[in-house]
């Protein structure tokens, strides 16, 4: 089979899981928030070429993300949120049915051209406590990341050390009664190594971080591209909390504290079983 021929086959696949998942769509091919199927069926076939190709991910324990609202809450890292990608590639190219997994963007995200289009017409959406509850009531799968951009921007020392979590996730899932599903990424904290943090250059552009790695911006746009690290997705049992969503920090803490163990063992178990980074 030629790469002409492989690339359709793919795309084939990727429209036929399109029409599968649960995701309500008008006539035209939208969703409530933005969703378009045509672009989602554009950007999912370069993301599902990263998935198979270039990170050739595994993914294990898809079988105990539960149907209907769900949040997955994992470890970031990489300085592009190409791990997001890639858990929403497995939800997407190997759960059944398939699943668009919906991104919680940071708020900065929309003032950026191209990107704000983007996000939103592949299923993401700015992190605001409405658009969440909003997507959960209607039995979509959340993806958050608690550390927000001090995971994203960890310097390489720094791998796999979870950052401190926030609590919004924890408060959301009391209020929605949803489950929530800890992931472990395993490759994607290595896949731009980065040793600096300029906060001058962050201001000048107005982002939240400038991280300096050992690609960019020395090498210009060939910086941004990730190194093809070998991924590995951990999904965890779900975890179902009860209490007061209005509770006191140090009682909604606890919960936390819950979840970011979790996540914090299943990474100590998938490095102890990894061999090298890049197989």
């Amino acid at each position: 089979m030629s790469v002409a021929e492989g690339v359709c086959a793919l795309e084939a696949e990727i429209d036929a899981r399109l029409h599968r998942i649960p995701t309500r769509l008008n006539a035209y091919g939208y969703d409530a928030w933005g969703f378009d199927r045509v672009t989602a069926r554009r950007a999912f076939t370069i993301c599902a070429l990263l998935y198979r190709y270039w990170f050739r991910v595994e993914a294990h324990g898809l079988e105990h993300v539960p149907p209907g609202r769900v949040l997955l809450i994992g470890n970031h890292g990489g300085q592009v949120a190409l791990d997001a990608a890639m858990i929403g590639m497995a939800m997407f190219l190997e759960a059944e049915p398939p699943r668009i997994v919906r991104g919680m963007g940071e708020y900065w995200l929309p003032t950026v051209p191209w990107i704000n289009v983007l996000m939103v017409r592949t299923g993401s959406v700015v992190g605001t406590r409405k658009n969440c509850i909003d997507l959960l009531e209607q039995d979509e799968a959340v993806i958050a990341f608690p550390e927000g951009v001090r995971g994203m921007n960890k310097l390489i020392w720094d791998r796999y050390q979870l950052q401190e979590f926030g609590h919004g996730f924890m408060r959301l899932a009391l209020e929605t009664r949803t489950p929530i599903v800890p992931v472990a990424t395993i490759g994607s904290e290595e896949q731009a190594p980065a040793f600096y943090n300029s906060r001058l250059l962050a201001r000048l552009i107005r982002a939240p971080a400038f991280p300096i790695t050992l690609t960019w911006p020395w090498l210009g746009p060939l910086g941004l591209i990730p190194l093809p690290t070998k991924y590995r997705i951990y999904f965890g049992e779900p975890m179902w909390f009860e209490g007061n969503p209005n509770d006191e920090d140090e009682v909604i803490a606890e919960k936390v504290e819950q979840v970011r163990t979790r996540i914090a063992d299943m990474l100590a178990h998938g490095l102890a079983a990894r061999r090298a980074i890049f197989w």
